[in-house]
């Protein structure tokens, strides 16, 4: 069985991404489980999808502990323990990274003992039209995986994407190709792990009694006020709105939409983004009719402020 785990942030296509992939193995004639797993819907936040495949029926459920291949779409999660990109990774464990960092980087800092290899996924997709790295990635997948066809891959893409546009389809469809001949020579690099991913038996489980606490009433479990404050979310953000004073014209409509509340408007009626908590979602950059916001790679921003304060 191949079982592979994907993991991206919110935004950049990774749950299409397992779609794609899966539908292709699919009609590389395997059976296939795929599914992405997140908490609530947001840009920025760590997500990640998992696909399998087999020439039979697959029994196996849940989260992937034990890959043959992972794929990292954004190179940040790498510095995010919390995103478990490296849980399960073994000797024959094949890990793809999209990054502009070489392979021998990622070898030396990462110490895994399964090979690495690299995707420069971002000047592929500017190249075909601003593809997400996703979609980007997959093609480097399946051509790792070696057992799918460049017929197939293409007709998952066509199935995949048929709600978008022309223009949209035929961008991805670009970025994925090229991304699979790219890595025509590691063709067939992942191998499939032929052991149970899971113990076929397992000692049932203690039980540990609880006694009950003495409390005089019920209380809240958060005892402290304003807590959400000490949670940086702006560091969800992979790209960032920034007001352009020249083109606004201080009608608050920004302000009024932001999801999470995070833009104020300074002496002068100007709008302000706190940085500390804006998550990237661009929801202000696509209301503004002045169109006087900008949007910004989060990398490429030279000077950060953060305590908030405006772009």
């Amino acid at each position: 069985m191949y079982r592979i785990r994907l993991h991206g942030r919110g935004g950049q296509g990774i749950k299409t991404a397992s779609r794609i992939l899966g539908t292709a193995l699919f009609r590389a004639g395997f059976e296939v489980q795929d599914a992405p797993r997140y908490g609530a819907e947001r840009r920025g936040a760590p997500i990640f999808a998992y696909v399998r495949a087999d020439d039979k029926a697959i029994c196996e459920r849940g989260v992937i502990h034990r890959p043959d291949l992972v794929m990292v779409a954004d190179d940040t999660l790498l510095d995010l323990t919390s995103a478990n990109v490296l849980e399960g990774l073994s000797g024959s464990t094949a890990l793809l990274i999209n990054s502009n960092r070489s392979a021998l980087h990622w070898c030396q800092r990462l110490q895994l003992p399964g090979p690495v290899t690299v995707l420069d996924g971002g000047a592929i997709g500017a190249r075909a039209g601003r593809v997400p790295a996703g979609a980007v990635c997959v093609g480097a997948a399946a051509r790792l995986l070696g057992v799918v066809s460049r017929q197939a891959l293409l007709t998952a893409v066509a199935e995949e994407l048929a709600g978008h546009g022309a223009a949209a389809v035929e961008a991805s469809r670009q970025a994925v190709l090229q991304a699979y001949d790219q890595f025509s020579s590691e063709a067939g690099l992942v191998q499939r792990l032929q052991v149970a991913a899971t113990p076929t038996a397992a000692a049932p489980p203690g039980w540990i009694e609880l006694a009950n606490e003495a409390l005089p009433q019920a209380a809240a479990t958060i005892t402290a006020p304003a807590t959400s404050r000490q949670v940086a979310t702006g560091l969800w953000r992979t790209r960032r709105p920034q007001i352009d004073r020249q083109r606004c014209s201080r009608c608050g409509l920004c302000l009024n939409l932001c999801p999470e509340g995070c833009i104020d408007l300074d002496e002068d009626g100007f709008p302000v983004i706190d940085y500390r908590y804006c998550k990237g979602c661009l929801l202000c950059a696509a209301q503004c009719p002045r169109k006087a916001i900008r949007i910004c790679e989060e990398r490429a921003v030279q000077t950060e402020k953060p305590e908030g304060g405006e772009s």
